[in-house]
């Protein structure tokens, strides 16, 4: 079980992006995440006409390094650590270090 998963929203703790928000849209296996709107690059594409994709500069996100990135928190309204807790029916769950609450319900 990963401490970020997609759908989650994160914050960038270091870096160029440090600070900017976004929902995590893309988890690897070797431990990156790709973030909305964050480590955008310019990528120079050439045009596939068999394909109908039309040639030009392209923006787009790039993966960065899961450690690069916190889980929000919207209760404290600040970045913050995940744990893992096992339920008395079994079921293993994500929660915040800071307060206790729940990630997954």
């Amino acid at each position: 079980m990963q401490k970020i998963r997609k759908g989650d929203n994160v914050v960038v703790l270091s870096g160029r992006d440090k600070g900017r928000k976004g929902a995590v849209i893309l988890v690897l296996a070797d431990g990156r995440v790709v973030v909305e709107s964050v480590n955008m690059v310019k990528k120079h594409t050439k045009p596939n006409p068999q394909a109908g994709k039309p040639g030009g500069i392209v923006e787009k996100e790039m993966p960065l390094p899961a450690s690069k990135v916190a889980i929000w928190n919207p209760a404290a309204k600040k970045a913050d650590r995940v744990g893992f807790k096992v339920l008395t029916d079994g079921k293993k769950v994500r929660f915040f270090k800071s307060n206790g609450e729940m990630l997954d319900a």
